[in-house]
């Protein structure tokens, strides 16, 4: 009965799965964070743009990462391209709050560079970039969310990962149980709290992980509230970040955190 139970109930990743609670892998590769600016600035001059990428899993590292990352720089409104299998469900949640605090901007999106003929490199923001599980949740976070058309943003089920291979036939205790059913209870407030429709959590709990991970349809992704906006960048927001200054805006709006032992 208890496998019946969390068979219906839990949501993960092929590559890496959406861990319910807090992640313990401290040696996992973790989000990168990047600036990067739009170029070369011969082509763009005064209006080259500018974005952050997040590359990689969500681990127990990234919100602590993220606040290095950021080393007391006024993020707010900043656009941050997202560009992850997914990864832990409590950082997730945690790292998305703060992305909202900081009014950021998220999209779907993979950073090229390119040489161009007089020896520079041409930087521009492709919209041919996965999302997926726990990533999409992170999507939510973004006060402006943008997804284009040919991004992949794939959802399935929470999973435990110390029971991800051979989930189908594994055995769970009763506080497996309780683990996952306290962590899908997080990410149902955390979902509605953003503006994101239930339904996205309602459908990725119907894809177990032995299954290929369902890709959500432009229309499932703008009903559902991952994408709210109709471009992704704006002319007010073409340079908000461009030279981020040294301000103490993180220190009152990000929170305590601390890098695990």
């Amino acid at each position: 009965m208890i496998r019946i139970v969390l068979g219906g109930l839990m949501l993960a990743t092929t590559g890496l799965p959406a861990i319910a609670g807090s992640a313990e892998n401290h040696s996992a590769p973790s989000m990168r964070f990047e600036w990067h600016r739009e170029g070369p600035a011969a082509l763009c001059g005064d209006t080259c743009r500018t974005w952050i990428s997040a590359v990689g899993p969500i681990t127990d590292q990234t919100p602590a990462d993220f606040e290095a990352f950021a080393g007391g720089k006024d993020l707010h409104a900043a656009t941050m391209a997202l560009d992850s299998e997914g990864g832990a469900v409590v950082e997730t949640i945690e790292f998305g709050r703060t992305l909202r605090r900081l009014g950021i901007t998220t999209t779907v999106g993979k950073t090229l560079t390119s040489p161009v003929a007089d020896g520079s490199l041409r930087t521009t923001l492709s919209g041919t970039a996965s999302c997926e599980s726990m990533c999409v949740f992170l999507l939510l976070g973004g006060e402006r969310r943008y997804v284009p058309a040919e991004a992949h943003v794939l959802i399935h089920q929470i999973w435990l990962t110390k029971k991800s291979k051979g989930a189908e036939k594994a055995s769970y205790s009763a506080d497996d149980v309780v683990v996952v059913e306290r962590d899908i209870g997080r990410l149902a407030h955390y979902t509605i709290e953003m503006g994101g429709g239930i339904e996205l959590l309602e459908k990725a709990l119907q894809v177990p992980p032995w299954e290929p991970l369902y890709r959500l349809s432009s229309d499932e992704v703008r009903n559902m509230g991952l994408s709210n906006a109709e471009q992704l960048f704006t002319p007010e927001l073409r340079n908000a970040a461009a030279a981020p200054a040294a301000l103490p805006y993180l220190a009152r709006t990000l929170p305590a955190h601390h890098a695990p032992d």
